[in-house]
């Protein structure tokens, strides 16, 4: 199934009476044309560089948009915080939805906005509100909490939910999540560094819930790939202990002490071929190996620009060990750090982002947000399920052949979570990076 092409103004319902904003204009439309289920979606198809014939101005009503010919054929909600600390987010994610309304949609789809407040009873009575109005699906909320304030009323109607939170404990049966968890990014970074001859692997991670969640993803990966985990080291959510937490991850005194006890053996012997290893050594802080070839550092932020140095700081030879991240290195400020120059990470594919950005940013005069594809890809896969005439259920959701939106491939696992086709980055110097493993064109 592709998401591209040419179609009529699909239907998008007004705000309900809640001083709701919704966006005040609408890109290029593509529809998607016919082709089997188990194809890959395709998106974007344009440049993104010239309105479309018919295409609103950015200072049109949106509100002609409302539906006035026949009864819609999907309704589908899309609980969002519009209003309260994370109104600027929302505003970004709706705008995206209605991007991928206009790309996917046909005039029978009608998507019902709704704000959460960004608050968990916010979601649950927006849920109720569109579950009483008979709507098939809902898009969202955010965050975990709401997700789970939802649910359980979904589920009672028989609806589905596609949710943007990365919480997987919050996914379950008729509750899909499209956010960008750790399990794709770490077993993608993972089986590249496998390739490459990296099988012994240590994790240093925050005492958080995200440091709790990338171990137990890293644990399965590395028994799913016959990987060894050989050491997991944890440090402070603040990281005022990280200096003694990589200290022993490097294990650096007893290397240290090796060191030491060599140069004073060498020393004792005082021939020509002890004196040259001892002149080797002078170079060194630490001698011996350790066990593992590439440490995985899953932080981001001020807390990874702390940690980071700390390896080499404790001789953690950047050489011999190699450091893998996850998507929280993609960060300008972030990749500048020397430490992490050579380390990989997985990501998604930067030229079907760039595509969305630049319609975006043409369109709504300003880039999106860090999150908006989220709401790109469950628009459009919503309203090109519909324009096939597929349900909203498992079968069609949980497509194996997957679908290409914003962020690239993705499809859905067996738990409910999104899983991603990736590519691999390398860190260079000065905080750029390089692709050393393309994102698939296909899954499996």
């Amino acid at each position: 199934m592709l998401l591209a092409g040419a179609c009529a103004a699909p239907s998008v319902a007004p705000p309900p009476p809640e001083g709701q904003t919704r966006p005040t204009s609408a890109p290029e439309r593509l529809a998607p044309p016919e082709t089997p289920a188990d194809e890959a979606l395709s998106a974007l198809a344009t440049d993104g560089t010239a309105p479309a014939a018919g295409e609103p101005s950015a200072d049109e009503d949106s509100a002609a948009l409302a539906p006035d010919r026949e009864q819609p054929a999907a309704r589908v909600g899309l609980l969002l915080p519009l209003s309260g600390p994370y109104a600027a987010e929302g505003e970004s994610l709706l705008h995206a939805a209605q991007l991928a309304l206009f790309d996917a949609a046909d005039e029978r789809f009608l998507l019902l906005p709704r704000d959460t407040g960004g608050t968990a009873p916010g979601a649950e009575r927006a849920a109720l509100a569109l579950l009483e109005d008979g709507v098939d699906l809902i898009l969202g909320p955010l965050f975990a909490e709401g997700v789970n304030a939802v649910a359980t009323d979904a589920r009672a109607h028989g609806v589905t939910v596609v949710a943007f939170s990365t919480d997987r404990t919050v996914a379950r049966e008729g509750v899909y999540l499209l956010g960008h968890t750790p399990r794709t990014q770490i077993r993608r970074v993972f089986a590249h560094a496998a390739t490459n001859g990296h099988r012994r692997i240590a994790l240093l991670a925050p005492e958080t819930r995200y440091g709790a969640a990338v171990a137990d993803e890293a644990w399965a990966a590395a028994a799913l790939m016959g990987l060894s985990l050989t050491r997991l080291r944890t440090y402070a959510p603040d990281g005022s202990d990280a200096a003694a937490v990589v200290r022993d991850l490097a294990d650096y005194d007893r290397r240290a002490r090796a060191l030491k006890d060599e140069r004073r053996t060498l020393a004792r012997q005082n021939d020509a071929a002890a004196r040259r290893r001892l002149r080797r050594l002078q170079t060194l802080d630490t001698l011996g190996e350790l066990p593992f070839d590439a440490v995985l550092l899953a932080d981001g932020g001020t807390r990874l620009r702390q940690v980071a140095p700390l390896l080499p700081y404790y001789d953690i030879d950047p050489t011999k060990i190699r450091v893998l991240g996850t998507g929280l290195w993609e960060d300008p400020a972030t990749l500048g750090e020397p430490a992490l120059t050579g380390g990989w990470f997985a990501g998604p594919d930067p030229a079907a982002r760039q595509t969305f950005e630049t319609r975006y940013n043409r369109i709504f005069g300003k880039p999106p947000g860090a999150l908006a594809t989220l709401a790109y890809d469950a628009t459009a896969l919503a309203a090109a399920l519909a324009r096939a005439g597929n349900s909203f259920g498992p079968q069609a959701i949980g497509n194996r052949g997957g679908f290409l939106g914003a962020d690239g491939l993705f499809r859905f696992d067996d738990d409910g979570i999104a899983e991603r086709g990736l590519a691999v980055f390398e860190v260079a110097s000065g905080g750029k990076i390089r692709v050393v493993s393309p994102a698939p064109a296909r899954f499996d």
